[in-house]
């Protein structure tokens, strides 16, 4: 995509950008250097960095909290022997110490790596191209005004989209990590589940899968983007442009963590759905009758502990993947602003 000719208030115009290069022209050493190298927004090159600084920030999280993702699972599937975050560790760690060492305590790590590095990709990289994408297609004004839907179909549609590669690799993950007497490992745990069930116990866990993480990336991404306009409209004294990469990083931090903590409560009951469908005790259920099963306060088993690890997930997520699109030189465009042509309508009309 061409910035140039794009009306889109997502994208960077040209006018904005003209500025730059001529400062850029004027500088000298590491300022001018810097313009040069900056990757043209909208090209493959641009979408591939972002989906790979997508990669980078979700793999790194998940398994960076994966202790924590072990007792969040076991609370989740047996809230009897793990009935709090403290008393679950306590649990988990004695079984797992005695059982197969301190490295049982990152059970699963191989799978969650993997599958949740595809996801980051698909996640990041195609979010930032729908989210142009859609917004060329209605147009400037009704962009700029429905901004939140924009955010939230976006973010829809690339969650779909990133989720299928996730889904063999998280029905491995749930098993390693809650059944007992499952294999230790993913090479050991994949052959099994395609013998015992075929491709379909990869699969199966799809639909919630979904159901837990479209409602969670749609939350994640238009509540992060609406909270940065926030920030940097209410509360940051300055413009973006004129705030150090430093405080720009740290706006993005808090952000997260605020956008985590909304997608964490968002997505949980599906959650606690998926870990059961992987649970012995669901061989051939699917997922309405597993949520009947559990109960309205069993699908809320586990919240405490999600929404700490959502909360850091998210924050060191957008921290590393803005910090990613520093180091790569990638365009990072201010909070949308109003069209012109609407501004002066709504000039007209009085408001």
């Amino acid at each position: 995509m061409d910035p140039s000719t794009s009306t889109s208030p997502f994208v960077p115009r040209l006018s904005t950008l003209l500025p730059l290069a001529r400062a850029a022209q004027c500088a000298s050493g590491p300022l001018a250097a810097a313009q040069a190298k900056e990757v043209p927004f909208g090209s493959l090159k641009y979408y591939s960095l972002c989906g790979a600084g997508g990669a980078l920030c979700c793999g790194l999280t998940h398994v960076w909290i994966l202790p924590l993702d072990i007792v969040k699972c076991r609370m989740q599937i047996d809230p009897a022997k793990y009935p709090s975050i403290l008393s679950g560790f306590r649990t988990t760690g004695k079984e797992h110490v005695a059982d197969e060492g301190a490295r049982g305590l990152v059970k699963g790590w191989f799978p969650t790596a993997a599958g949740y590095s595809m996801q980051g990709f698909g996640k990041f990289g195609f979010y930032e191209g729908f989210k142009v994408l859609y917004a060329n297609l209605v147009g400037d004004e009704i962009a700029y005004q429905y901004r939140t839907a924009l955010y939230l179909v976006a973010a829809a549609s690339a969650e779909a989209c990133a989720d299928l590669p996730l889904a063999p690799f998280e029905a491995a993950k749930v098993r390693m990590q809650t059944t007992v007497g499952h294999p230790r490992t993913f090479r050991e745990c994949a052959p099994l589940i395609y013998r015992n069930e075929g491709a379909h116990g990869f699969f199966k866990g799809l639909p919630p899968l979904w159901g837990r993480q479209v409602p969670y990336t749609m939350v994640k991404f238009a509540c992060f983007e609406r909270t940065i306009e926030a920030l940097y409209r209410h509360v940051v004294p300055k413009p973006k442009a004129d705030c150090s990469k430093a405080e720009q990083l740290a706006i993005t931090f808090a952000a997260g963590y605020i956008a985590g903590i909304a997608c964490a409560i968002a997505s949980h009951p599906a959650d606690v759905v998926v870990s059961a469908l992987n649970g012995k005790d669901a061989a051939g259920k699917g997922f309405v009758e597993v949520a009947k099963q559990l109960g309205f306060r069993r699908l809320w088993a586990g919240l405490a502990p999600r929404i700490i690890m959502i909360g850091t997930i998210s924050a060191l997520q957008w921290f590393i993947y803005d910090g990613f699109k520093v180091a790569m030189h990638l365009p990072r465009p201010p909070p949308p602003a109003m069209p012109e042509s609407l501004r002066k309508k709504m000039e007209k009309i009085g408001k």
